[in-house]
């Protein structure tokens, strides 16, 4: 697969050097922010991982190639083309042979990661088991991925829109590694607290970078472990509680499932909340990248 993967020159550079890296998603920079803000965001992102030591490799198919990093003309395709789908791993090898772009979802970033050989990846909140599903059986393949791969994810808990005491069950039952990055509770994306405790914290870059080397002492680490970093200034619970049930009533209404479901929520938030979602969400993301790029510094 490596001959599949084009790097990127910095990445590629880094590779050789033996310099940190973290991976980036794409999805969030296609999909989760709006034009022409997602550009912005992407390549500040890029530069707080630079300027906290380690080099961003941000990820990608564009017209049937991986990316493995992206050139600034490669960043400004996934960001402003109007045919760049959303792609899991299953997606992968279809979109490929089929000469298609993509930007990629925390399963499939997380799994090109892996075969390049990164092991930092920063993101703003995991998929996890949607609500409901015990009918719908609607759970995110970010959580199958993440029980096969030796990653570390930095991120801020689950999506909020998510069925939260469900995901952290399921990531129990996959033996998925979580700590709170000074916090004893679980991060719920746009709120510091989602209402759950988490057993393991954590309050220093080298202590992941210590457990990270300590699941690989004792082959532990093809089970991911997550970082959960909670956003510095949530949304008001209340607001949030209002927006959230709106919207789930709306997507109920027009008859959105499956994965057109996070994007269709993400977007009633950003409306209904008159832009606080989203400025939530860029300081996630930014955040993450900082704590990352600290974290895979540590490491090496």
């Amino acid at each position: 697969m490596k001959s599949a993967i084009k790097f990127s020159t910095e990445v590629a550079d880094a590779i050789t050097a033996g310099n940190p890296l973290v991976a980036l998603e794409s999805t969030i920079i296609s999909h989760g922010l709006p034009r022409p803000s997602n550009l912005s965001v992407a390549i500040e992102c890029e530069e707080i991982i630079r300027a906290h030591g380690a080099v961003p490799a941000t990820i990608a198919l564009l017209d049937g190639v991986v990316h493995v990093g992206l050139e600034s003309y490669e960043l400004e395709a996934i960001a402003n083309r109007d045919d760049i789908s959303k792609a899991s791993i299953r997606d992968l090898a279809i979109i490929i042979a089929q000469g298609k772009s993509a930007a990629t979802t925390v399963a499939a970033t997380a799994h090109i990661a892996a075969i390049a050989g990164i092991k930092i990846f920063a993101t703003g909140g995991l998929g996890g088991v949607h609500r409901g599903a015990n009918e719908s059986f609607d759970e995110s393949a970010d959580l199958t991925a993440l029980s096969q791969l030796d990653m570390t994810v930095v991120c801020a808990g689950v999506k909020s829109i998510l069925d939260v005491h469900a995901t952290l069950e399921r990531l129990e039952t996959l033996a998925i590694g979580l700590v709170g990055f000074k916090t004893n509770r679980f991060p719920g994306f746009y709120l510091t607290d989602s209402g759950f405790d988490i057993e393991h914290r954590v309050d220093s870059p080298d202590e992941i970078a210590s457990i990270i080397k300590a699941r690989t002492a004792i082959s532990t680490q093809f089970k991911s472990l997550i970082v959960a970093n909670p956003v510095k200034k949530e949304m008001a619970k209340a607001r949030h509680d209002q927006i959230l049930a709106a919207g789930l009533a709306k997507a109920a209404h027009d008859g959105i499932d499956g994965k057109a479901v996070t994007p269709f929520l993400l977007e009633h938030f950003h409306t209904a909340s008159h832009g606080e979602s989203l400025s939530i969400n860029t300081e996630i993301i930014k955040s993450n990248c900082a704590l990352a790029a600290e974290i895979a510094v540590a490491l090496k």
